[in-house]
This record gives structure tokens, sequence and C-alpha cells, in this order.
């Protein structure tokens, strides 16, 4: 029987998460796991298989959010559907990999490439630089490329691939809103295939907490799954009528602050 006070706590994780990804494109990795590891520390989780657990989780309710992200952005006309089918099958693929070379990892190595991909982000949210007038989407074989970096990286630390493909497809010229709105599509393959790469690595790992299946936590996917679909729609309504790149540049400063957390542990 799952806790009332753990309930509340993964259910306001979940809103702030699903929020988050609907107002700025990310995923909820950045805000997800950091949580979700002091979540399961506190109920006493064996200490190598948290930040994993947290991570498989993670992803799994990014298959929720984005598509209740992506709905939203969708009826504004955001989402470049083109470039979401020229990145899905490198997504797909890294994703994969990603998941496997994670479970492979040293906890601490993981916690280390956590922090890495968080101030990697948080600066790119703050530098917000110009791309030159002429640049534009790479073609065929350049974005299959560079779908697998995508789904390699955000399987590899829980997140729904923004942190690289909204600063990827902004620095192409394409604008922000439209950039928030595709990311948003891409976080479905990115978490789908991600989450089935944790499950199968976390088959038969010895003393798994109750609730686990594989590395993923269900009862955690469910509550915040339900929570982040309801204010994900929310997020993205207010990020058509704002300018968001103040906000996120004030996220950035949060962001630093959870990487320096991750490195001191």
């Amino acid at each position: 029987m799952i806790e009332p006070l753990l309930i509340a706590e993964l259910a306001l994780m979940g809103a702030c998460a699903g929020f988050l990804a609907g107002l700025i494109g990310i995923g909820g990795g950045m805000i997800m796991v950091p949580f979700m590891s002091f979540v399961l520390t506190a109920k006493g989780f064996p200490a190598e298989y948290i930040l994993k657990m947290a991570v498989a989780t993670s992803l799994a309710t990014i298959c929720f959010t984005s598509l209740s992200s992506v709905r939203a952005h969708h009826q504004r006309g955001a989402v470049l559907w083109p470039v979401v089918k020229l990145f899905a099958p490198g997504i797909l693929l890294g994703s994969l990999i990603g998941a496997q070379i994670a479970v492979a990892l040293p906890t601490k190595a993981l916690s280390i490439l956590f922090a890495i991909f968080v101030i990697f982000s948080a600066t790119q949210m703050f530098l917000d630089r110009k791309p030159k007038p002429t640049r534009v989407l790479p073609a065929g074989l350049g974005m299959f490329g560079m779908g697998n970096v995508v789904g390699l990286l955000s399987s590899l630390v829980g997140a729904g691939g923004a942190f690289v493909s909204v600063p990827f497809m902004t620095w192409c010229n394409v604008k922000i809103h439209q950039a928030v709105g595709t990311s948003s599509a891409l976080g479905f393959p990115i978490a789908f295939a991600g989450t089935l790469g944790y499950i199968w690595a976390g088959q038969n790992m010895p003393d798994m907490p109750p609730g686990a299946f594989g590395y993923l936590y269900v009862p955690g996917l469910v509550v915040i799954s339900l929570a982040s679909i309801c204010t994900a729609p929310l997020g993205a309504r207010t990020a058509h009528r704002m300018d968001i790149r103040p906000l996120k540049k004030a996220f950035a400063v949060v962001l630093y602050i959870l990487a320096a957390y991750f490195l001191l542990r």
C-alpha cells in the first residue's frame, strides 16, 4: 500500500514536471530525476538502484506528459511533423542503446553524467545564442545522426530530449515556440524506447524493492503521470501567451543548484 504522503509528494512532482514540459519543452527529467532520487532514498531503496530507477521512472512518465503536451502545441500549429518524422528513427535507436549504457554504468558515474547534463542544459537556456540567418536543419542522414545523439543522451539521464533538440532547432533558425512544440512530440519515442530498455535491463536483478518492474517504479509512474497530464496543457497554453526566454534564464539558475547537489553527493 502506497503511503498518502508519498502520493502527495509524487503528485506535486508530476504537476511541476508536466507544467514545465508544456511551458519550455523539457521532458521533466531535470526535475523528476533529482526529486525521485530524494523520495526513493527516503523510502530506503537500495542505493545502487535509486538513480537508475529515478531515470527509468522519469522516462516512463514522459510518455504520458509528451502526449498531453504535444496535443496542446499541435492545436496551435507549433509542431513541425516533418521534422518529427526525420528525427524519430534515430531517436528510437539511440534511446535503446542509451538505456543499456546507463544500466552498465556505476551509480557514481551516472550521477556525474546527470550533473553535466543539467549544467549543459542550464547554460543553453541562459545564453540564448542567436543563430546565423542562413542556417537550416540538416536533411536525411544528418537528422538521423542527430536523432541518435538526442535519444542516447536522453535515455542516459531520463530526459525528454529538449535539452538538446530545442537548442539545436533554434540554432537552425526554427522559431522558439515551434522548437518547443516539436520537442514535445519527440519526447514520446525517446521515453518509450528508453523505458523498454530499462525494464529489460532490470529484469531478475536481486533485492528489487516492491513496486519495481525492472528498473521502473510503477507506483511513481502512475501518480506522476496522472498529475503531469493535467498540468502539461496549462504549461503549453501559458507558453503561447508569453515570452518564455526570461523564464528559461530563471529556471537555469535552479538547474545549476540541482547540478551542484548531484556533484556534492
